[in-house]
């Protein structure tokens, strides 16, 4: 897979931080071997990131979710194993190869008039790179776990899974954002219309998203598509919480459906967009959970985090992981 840096053992044990008596899961988890086929690992997940900030830039964002998935490596390879989760089920491919483009895009000068067009063209790389490796992953029967990079990887999830089925394929997104805005060209803010557009992208169901950050447009366009449910954030009781994730997770859960998860749904944390209100890490690790035991959900994305010195972002990511790991296997 030209597409991606495939980790090695000895990659991977720079990260461990090793104690006698204790086994970290970095230990036990497994890495794809040379010339070893996807299909002849037996690992039931495949992990791998998107160390890009592209498509934020390309979108007028905050950049930095590029260092996100360094730092849940050395969260997650740390964490104990122990009898609550197999971690030899796990595979740690490595990661999309995007230091040409991050190379290509900081060689871009911002006051260009094209700037954000040209992070656009340069994003569709990392799409069709994307894609690849998650249309490998499923058609080896296996469910891919992304982490990192901005929301424009969205695409290019779809876009590998609905090839790799044949068929469109659903979504559930928790996001402060609709990702619907105009495709004029590709950054973090139109991922899902890009994949309507397509032909990728069948139901899709926002789960929390606010107000204030959605213009008209896009409200009218939802309102009109039979396809598309929202759940304002605004208008969901604490109480009820539970009940009302239940009917966006109905709305998308009958088909095979990715589940897309926006660090900037979760309050005060690091990420492109970040929020002084959203839902609290405990609650959004529950939906996870509850989205991960449907049998059709086929994917995890976890993206817009950003790593920062005053937040434990690597922690908070794997503990979003383990959860769908755990609730999946």
């Amino acid at each position: 897979m030209g597409a991606v840096k495939i980790y090695s053992e000895k990659q991977l044990s720079r990260y461990l931080s090793l104690r006698n008596g204790e086994t970290r899961l970095g230990e036990k988890v497994q890495v794809l071997k040379a010339s070893e086929k996807l299909s002849e690992n037996d690992a039931q997940f495949v992990i791998f990131g998107v160390p890009e900030d592209i498509g934020v830039r390309a979108n007028h964002g905050k950049p930095g979710t590029s260092n996100a998935w360094e730092a849940f490596l050395k969260a997650f390879l740390n964490i104990q194993h122990n009898r609550f989760f197999d971690s030899g089920k796990v595979l740690v491919l490595g990661e999309i190869e995007s230091s040409e483009e991050m190379r290509k895009a900081s060689q871009i000068d911002p006051s260009d008039p094209n700037y954000h067009a040209k992070l656009g063209d340069i994003t569709e790389k990392v799409d069709e790179k994307v894609s690849e490796v998650v249309k490998k992953i499923i058609s080896a029967d296996k469910i891919p776990v992304i982490i990192g990079g901005g929301h424009n990887n969205a695409y290019g999830n779809l876009k590998g899974a609905a090839e790799a089925f044949q068929k469109k394929v659903n979504v559930l997104n928790i996001d402060a954002h609709t990702d619907l805005r105009t495709t004029d060209h590709r950054h973090s803010g139109n991922g899902f219309s890009y994949a309507r557009k397509n032909g990728f992208l069948n139901r899709y169901s926002i789960f929390g998203l606010h107000q204030n950050y959605t213009p008209d447009y896009i409200f009218e366009e939802m309102d009109s598509s039979e396809g598309i449910h929202y759940s304002l954030f605004e208008n969901l009781q604490k109480a009820d919480l539970s009940f009302h994730f239940q009917e966006d997770l109905d709305f998308v859960k009958v088909e095979k459906f990715g589940l897309e998860l926006d660090c900037d749904a979760i309050a005060g944390f690091p990420s492109s967009a970040v929020s002084p209100t959203g839902f609290s890490l405990n609650e959004t690790r529950e939906f996870v959970r509850n989205a991960a035991r449907e049998k059709n959900c086929c994917y995890l994305h976890v993206c817009e985090a950003i790593a920062t010195d005053d937040y434990p972002t690597g922690k908070a990511l794997s503990f979003l992981v383990t959860d769908f790991l755990k609730a999946k296997q």
